[in-house]
């Protein structure tokens, strides 16, 4: 049986492919910057990942997507040391509940909130000019949702992780009525909605009395619009649908996706090593 660690508040993001091994040889137009360095990150190239943001910052100083980004840059190399996405994802219960206590770099963590009150910042002002800001709404909803991952995959928080889970979709929902087809914004409610629905029924009915949305199936097929559809967030909603996958013991779908992130991820070990804990094909 998969941990109950899966049962933990988590809302929206994490980890991306290497177009190349250094920041000199990652050769794209401009709009694409940002998004290459997400990709590094995946890859758990952090160094390139932060060479990349800081190019962007230099000629768009004003964009908050790359201040929110370069906080997930901090958030993931943080998660990849101490080892968290694997004890929160995939660990068995024995080993979850023996898991030795986690010990977070304070600096990283400032460096997380100094990038990501930034991103705030610049967020808000877009929308005080513009209320349907495509771009300052996602930012805002990555910003929360990042939020949430840090205080419940690093310091083991419950109420405040869903305080920010529940920031976070208010601006996916925002995001999603402007235009429906910016896809990333569908991970982080389809997280909520699935994470919180294998919760015991009791603790589900608390929930939804103070405002969360759970609905397992709901939450499955929003993961699978980013997984089909996203960008940014694209590889991370492929990551828990295979998680979802092994709970549902198919193991051929989780070996597909696990495989697939491999393939396109070859320096992040995690995906190599939960398949290769996978069963032998008969």
């Amino acid at each position: 049986m998969k941990s109950k660690s899966l049962l933990r508040f988590a809302s929206a993001l994490l980890f991306p492919c290497a177009l190349a091994c250094g920041a000199e040889a990652v050769v794209v137009p401009p709009a694409e910057q940002i998004h290459a360095g997400w990709l590094k990150m995946y890859d758990l190239q952090f160094d390139d990942a932060h060479r990349v943001f800081a190019q962007w910052k230099q000629s768009h100083p004003a964009d908050p997507m790359v201040f929110v980004s370069e906080a997930a840059a901090f958030l993931f190399a943080e998660l990849a040391r101490l080892g968290a996405l694997e004890s929160e994802f995939f660990v068995q219960d024995e080993r979850f509940l023996s898991r030795a206590k986690l010990h977070p770099d304070p600096q990283v963590k400032a460096q997380f909130m100094q990038q990501i009150q930034e991103a705030d910042r610049l967020a808000d002002a877009v929308l005080l000019r513009s209320a349907v800001d495509e771009n300052a709404l996602f930012v805002k909803s990555l910003s929360f949702g990042l939020r949430a991952d840090y205080f419940a995959l690093i310091e083991k928080q419950t109420l405040t992780p869903l305080a920010y889970t529940k920031e976070a979709r208010l601006y996916a929902d925002r995001l999603l009525a402007a235009n429906p087809k910016m896809y990333d914004a569908y991970l982080g409610p389809g997280v909520e909605q699935y994470l919180l629905s294998l919760k015991p029924a009791p603790i589900r009915m608390v929930l939804r009395w103070t405002g969360s949305r759970i609905d397992r199936e709901k939450g499955i097929e929003q993961l699978k619009v980013t997984a089909a559809q996203g960008r940014y967030l694209e590889p991370f909603a492929k990551l828990l649908l295979a998680v979802a996958a092994l709970r549902d013991k198919n193991q051929g779908e989780a070996r597909r996706l696990l495989a697939e992130l491999h393939q396109r991820f070859p320096h992040n070990e995690l995906y190599l090593r939960e398949l290769n804990r996978l069963p032998p094909v008969k």
